[in-house]
């Protein structure tokens, strides 16, 4: 009997899905079994069994795996429900009664960017987009920061399947001229939406990421322009990556 043998099926099932969580690319079955050394039959039959009950999906009619809705709500709730919420929470407190506007920690979903948790600012008008919101990629700043973490071909493969719906007269409705933006993003590390979602509210975001250099999530402000100005959100810019820093030290602790 080899070392892989002993393997419970049910740990089985797990290594299978931290490899594909490690991934930064869709795997086959086969290359995900190249990192496990499991029998090949039995990594095909459980990640067919992942697929479905919904916590993995394929690219189209490929046989590439990757994360599906799920293993992603699995994976969310479990950072809601562990310390790291707390320290989050602390985190996203401090950034509020810095810039005094609401803060937002804002996660990617298969439909756009999803409200994780916020703190609300403390001002008697204020936009609200409650926890659970869902905002599209291409108009927000949140969903800007991650499009642009994306690597350059997957980055314009995934434009090019948005539907670039126009929001206000500032949205991005050509893949150009989106794509254009993201490239500036990149070299920036921080993201800007100028009324592109909603008429009268502007925003910044940057990214937290894992130690790999991952995008996790975009940690936001947004206020509306009678209160705020763009200038005077870039020059926020410099406390949110503070804050997206500790964040990405408190999720994965080095130590």
């Amino acid at each position: 009997m080899t070392e892989t043998d002993r393997i419970p099926t049910n740990l089985r099932t797990l290594l299978i899905l931290e490899v594909l969580g490690k991934s930064d690319q869709p795997m086959t079955a086969t290359e995900i079994n190249a990192a496990l050394g499991l029998p090949k039959q039995t990594v095909h039959r459980l990640c067919a069994t992942l697929e479905q009950n919904g916590f993995l999906t394929r690219l189209g009619k490929s046989k590439h795996y990757q994360v599906a809705r799920r293993l992603r709500e699995l994976g969310v709730g479990l950072l809601y429900n562990s310390r790291d919420h707390i320290v989050r929470r602390q985190i996203l407190l401090d950034v509020a009664r810095e810039v005094r506007e609401t803060v937002n920690y804002v996660v990617p979903e298969d439909d756009g960017m999803s409200y994780l948790d916020r703190v609300e600012a403390d001002w008697a008008f204020r936009i609200q987009l409650p926890i659970g919101t869902n905002v599209p990629f291409h108009c927000t700043a949140s969903g800007k920061a991650f499009l642009a973490s994306l690597a350059p071909v997957t980055r314009r493969k995934f434009v090019a399947s948005l539907n670039l719906e126009r929001m206000t007269n500032a949205t991005h409705v050509t893949q150009d001229t989106l794509l254009a933006e993201l490239k500036e993003i990149t070299r920036l590390g921080y993201s800007m939406d100028r009324e592109e979602f909603l008429e009268g509210m502007i925003a910044i975001a940057v990214p937290v990421k894992d130690p790999t250099g991952r995008f996790i999530a975009a940690l936001a402000i947004h206020g509306p322009t009678q209160r705020a100005s763009m200038q005077e959100a870039t020059e926020k810019k410099e406390i949110l990556q503070a804050a997206a820093d500790r964040l990405g030290g408190a999720l994965f602790p080095t130590a």
